[in-house]
């Protein structure tokens, strides 16, 4: 009966993988620890989001400038807060 049950998970997880679904089921914790989260946009980001929805910056370039009310050059952090993603400036 174990087996058949994580067989069934993961399966359903699989299904939400290959169905592209990224959004957080409502109720659903987006993050357990401050490194589930990440800054929601490459450059200048001014709110986090959980690492599955993390922006591919690869090919992005920013300013170097410490833009204010942002989490540049260490005005904040991500951090995990009751189950959310969020932004939490010095």
């Amino acid at each position: 009966m174990l087996k058949l049950w994580s067989f069934l998970a993961v399966l359903g997880l699989f299904l939400l993988v290959a169905c592209g679904q990224t959004e957080v089921p409502s109720g659903a914790a987006e993050c357990v620890t401050d490194a589930d989260c990440v800054k929601a946009s490459c450059c200048h980001a001014d709110s986090c989001v959980p690492v599955g929805q993390a922006p591919d910056c690869s090919d992005v370039f920013c300013t170097q400038d410490c833009q204010p009310g942002t989490l540049d050059c260490g005005q904040g952090s991500c951090l995990c807060q009751n189950g959310k993603c969020a932004a939490v400036f010095e």
